[in-house]
């Protein structure tokens, strides 16, 4: 029983080590996808206006909680507006990656 416990907690291991891997590899390709650097600029840390956030650097908590925010209305101002209609056509993973990926942008 103690082999078998052992062995999922390998396993279990192993796939949160390959994921954030996975993440960072897919953060790349789906920020470019997505067209975030379109505002946010190609490193993510010079937008194309002074009023667009630089979010290279922000936690993955926070840069997260804001994709899914903003997608679901519950962060509505000006700045936004854009925001919006691209956040609806990303997914739950999508945000996940892109939280990663510009989260480990300085």
């Amino acid at each position: 029983m103690s082999k078998i416990k052992n062995a999922s907690m390998l396993a279990a291991g192993l796939i949160v080590m390959m994921s954030s891997s996975v993440f960072a590899a897919d953060g790349a390709a789906t920020y470019t996808a997505k067209g975030c650097g379109s505002c946010h600029g190609a490193d993510a840390k010079t937008p194309i206006m002074p009023l667009y956030p630089k979010i290279a650097g922000q936690s993955k908590e926070y840069i997260a909680q804001q994709m899914k925010d903003i997608k679901s209305g519950a962060r509505n101002n000006g700045q936004t507006a854009a925001m919006k209609g691209i956040m609806a056509g990303v997914s739950e993973e999508e945000i996940a990656v892109l939280a990663e990926y510009i989260s480990g942008l300085k």
